[in-house]
Formats: structure tokens, C-alpha cells, sequence
């Protein structure tokens, strides 16, 4: 993976929409340690274990969180978390794999890459494929196309309807 053109593209771009929203974001981490490409660095403002999920609007996680599918307990337990809480949660490409393994798509429509999807069979198995566009179905809104993913497939990236679909469905809370 490109981390420079993901930090930039994606979780980037992500951060400057809901700025330009009004909304102050955290960039948040399981280790906090700073995340370092040849030509820039991003520092997380929090460590994962840190967060207070009722002191924010909304959570949204980029395809690049995912470290290749790898997911960790804590990323499950704070999804679950997020989502029994009732706060808006927006995952894209990737990272929609985290949804699924914290068990919170099922009977849920979702978008993702079909590649994806088809490599982990077992953990979609009760979740409703909806394409790879960006699909909301409740408080859990996903996308199928990163801007990796985008590069790669020639397809349209998802980051900026993803991000502004979270911004609807947190003002929509409000």
C-alpha cells in the first residue's frame, strides 16, 4: 500500500471535509505512535483505548485502517461499542471488514470491493451486498471504493460521498 497517497487521498481528504464541516476531528490509533511516509507524518491525537465514544458526533475509518484485512480485538471491540451506542459509523474499502468482524453488518446492506467480499466469505455471510458504491443502512454507512482501490480499478473513489454521508446522518442525529 501507498501510505503517503492513502494519508493524503484518503484519510486526509476525510480529516479536511469534516474540518471544512465544522467538526473537529481526532485521529485516532491503536498504538499512538505517528504514522511516517519519505514525505510527511501524521500524529494521532488519541490512542485507540483512549477514546470516549459520547464525547464525539460520529467515527469514520479509512480503508488503510486495516492493515490488509489483519483486524485486532480492539479495533472489533470498539466498533461494537460505537454501534451499540448509536452514533453514526463510516467504514470504507477495507476497513468494512472491521464491521464485519465485530458482527454488525448482519442483516445490514453494505458496499465493498466484490475481491474483498469474496476472499472472507465467512464473515459477509449475513450481510446484504449492496455493490461498491457508498450504501447507508442505519447508522452504518460504507463505501467500496478507496482511492487505492479507485487507482487500481479506474472506478470512482468514495471518500468524499462517504465522508458527507456522515455528516448528513450526524446532523440528522442532532
Amino acid at each position: 500500500m501507498d501510505l503517503n497517497f492513502m494519508l493524503t487521498n484518503e484519510a486526509g481528504r476525510m480529516k479536511q471535509i469534516l474540518g471544512q464541516a465544522g467538526f473537529v476531528v481526532d485521529v485516532a490509533t491503536i498504538s499512538g505512535e505517528i504514522l511516517k511516509t519519505d514525505s510527511m507524518s501524521v500524529k494521532p491525537d488519541i490512542k485507540l483505548s483512549e477514546v470516549n465514544i459520547r464525547e464525539y458526533s460520529g467515527f469514520i475509518m479509512p480503508c488503510m485502517a486495516t492493515r490488509d484485512t489483519i483486524v485486532l480485538p480492539e479495533e472489533i471491540n470498539f466498533v461494537k461499542k460505537v454501534v451499540n451506542s448509536g452514533k453514526p459509523v463510516a467504514a470504507q474499502n477495507g476497513a468494512v471488514c472491521i464491521l464485519a468482524k465485530a458482527g454488525v453488518l448482519k442483516a445490514k446492506k453494505f458496499a465493498l470491493e466484490e475481491s474483498i467480499k469474496d476472499m472472507f466469505p465467512e464473515i459477509f455471510k449475513n450481510a446484504v451486498y449492496s455493490g461498491f458504491g457508498v450504501v447507508q443502512d442505519g447508522n452504518i454507512i460504507t463505501s467500496g471504493s478507496c482511492p487505492m482501490m479507485a487507482r487500481m480499478t479506474g472506478r470512482k473513489d468514495g471518500t468524499d460521498e462517504l465522508t458527507n454521508k456522515l455528516i448528513e446522518a450526524i446532523k440528522a442525529k442532532n
